[in-house]
């Protein structure tokens, strides 16, 4: 069976560099300007070769997916977290934070579907700081009646107090490759 492969169609500028990486030697002619970008639905990190004469901010979204691209010439290919500029890491944060925000109802569904992993380990767990107490009290209320949104889930569950930070913690750890599972990262 062949796995499907994952395609990002939007992603947020990390960093631009007009002039390529610093550590490429050959000649300026032939550097060619960078973006390193955040992909916006499933977290992967992409190195983006602009279009002639366009420069990219920070935090600026891009389209990257089939059919015409305004300011996108080609997609190089994922790179790994370490790859990473200075520039870059120091951004990663603040936009996985309002990619969360703005997209609180699906990780709101995580804590209402996620199953076990195995017979020994729930999706749950893998939270950073989430242990077994932690997984059945979740468990148990959103048997009740599921999770409308992060307050519900902090108010229901007294032993989290900050839901979206667990999420926001698990991406960054995902995306630095800590942890063979995958719950946001594809």
């Amino acid at each position: 069976m062949f796995k499907k492969e994952i395609k990002e169609e939007k992603a947020i500028v990390l960093d631009f560099l007009p002039n390529g990486y610093p550590f490429d030697t050959r000649p300026m002619h032939k550097k060619t300007p960078i973006a390193q970008a955040l992909g916006k639905e499933h977290f992967i990190i992409l190195e983006l070769v602009p279009k002639r004469n366009v420069f990219l901010q920070p935090y600026e979204e891009v389209y990257m997916g089939e059919g015409k691209r305004e300011k996108i010439h080609h997609i190089v290919g994922r790179i790994p977290a370490e790859k990473l500029t200075q520039t870059a890491q120091s951004e990663l944060e603040a936009i996985i934070i309002d990619l969360v925000n703005k997209n609180e109802a699906k990780f709101v569904e995580f804590f209402n579907k996620a199953d076990p992993i195995n017979i020994r380990k729930h999706q749950i767990e893998l939270l950073p700081g989430v242990g077994k107490k932690h997984m059945q009290d979740i468990l148990e209320k959103r048997s009740e009646k599921p999770f409308e949104n992060f307050e519900d889930i902090r108010k229901r569950v007294k032993l989290i107090p900050d839901p979206k930070k667990l999420i926001i913690k698990r991406i960054l750890l995902e995306i630095r490759g800590e942890d063979k599972h995958r719950l946001f990262i594809n």
